[in-house]
């Protein structure tokens, strides 16, 4: 899970253990959170939102969102080959014989 934890944490001109120290954890897991060899706890990611004041998204984002954004043409890629509103495909809509639209399942 990428995160933007180091490039906050700079901005408001902390340490790792002044974060540490902010949260009651250790620096140790500031520094591997940092670093993404460890996914914080759901209750560690809202107070690290908390104390940037923003959102947890705004902290951190999962791998195929951040793989998303470094390739914005396979995004778009795989959003045209998206089927329909709805959820439809273009041949369920089409009238059959008798100028019926054939049941939805």
């Amino acid at each position: 899970m990428r995160n933007r934890l180091r490039e906050l944490r700079a901005q408001k001109r902390w340490s790792q253990a002044d974060l540490a120290e902010i949260l009651r954890v250790s620096r140790q897991t500031i520094n591997a959170v940092e670093t993404e060899r460890y996914d914080p706890s759901l209750p560690l990611a809202f107070k690290l939102a908390r104390v940037f004041h923003t959102t947890i998204e705004g902290v951190f984002q999962d791998d195929a969102s951040a793989a998303a954004d470094l390739n914005p043409q396979s995004e778009k890629q795989s959003q045209s080959e998206q089927p329909l509103r709805g959820g439809l495909d273009a041949s369920t809509t089409a009238p059959v014989s008798g100028g019926r639209t054939p049941p939805v399942h």
